[in-house]
């Protein structure tokens, strides 16, 4: 698989007022890994480090999933993290990565499938859409179209779910019908504490509705 097959998603998370404090080392630590897979996506350039720090990254998501096996959000960023993993390792290794996320955002949709707004069907989309067909891989269109019908019906107006999909669209040439999708992402409302995420992802509508139009 080469490199360019998964990329990152990328894809958030509120309590009750009634639970904050008890939630605090929860949203602290999956914060925490908010942030490091954003360093690991965007400022680290080199392959070998951006391997190393995914690598490192992913036993710590999943370690925190594994502490709150109640919570589908540590299992979206664990399988968030897997994916641009994935990317960055490339080949069988970065396949065996990507069937490892499948199966985790999986257990996270059994959990709760609308946490982070839908996010786990957004990454499914992104991996049946870029993962080769069997017998290689598990990719599939219409799974995929499954995937982001779904994450787009819980969350129309996010800009993940909406860049996705019509990146999903272009790689079918369907770009003129991704133009919708590509105005909607470029309007989503900003994510607080998502910045520099929202910051890249814009870029990245900017450059397909150049390419779509």
């Amino acid at each position: 698989m080469s490199n360019r097959v998964l990329r990152g998603i990328v894809p958030l998370v509120g309590l009750l007022v009634s639970v904050a404090h008890a939630q605090a080392p929860f949203d602290a630590e999956l914060d925490r890994i908010q942030q490091q897979w954003t360093v690991a996506t965007y400022q680290i350039t080199s392959k070998d480090e951006k391997v190393k720090a995914f690598d490192a990254l992913a036993s710590e998501a999943h370690q925190l999933s594994t502490a709150n096996p109640q919570r589908a959000e540590p299992l979206i960023w664990e399988g968030v993290v897997l994916i641009t993993y994935a990317g960055a390792k490339g080949g069988m290794g970065g396949l065996s990565l990507a069937k490892k996320s499948r199966a985790v955002l999986e257990a996270a949709l059994e959990i709760d499938d609308e946490a982070l707004d839908g996010s786990a069907y957004t990454s499914l989309g992104v991996l049946y859409s870029k993962v080769p067909g069997s017998p290689v891989g598990f990719g599939s269109d219409d799974k995929a179209q499954e995937l982001f019908t779904k994450a787009l019906q819980l969350n129309p107006d996010g800009i993940d779910p909406n860049y996705f999909y019509a990146q999903y669209l272009c790689d079918r040439n369907e770009c003129r019908d991704a133009l919708h999708y590509l105005e909607r992402a470029a309007e989503a409302p900003a994510r607080p504490g998502r910045e520099r995420v929202d910051e890249e992802r814009r870029r990245e509508v900017m450059e397909l509705m150049a390419k779509a139009q």
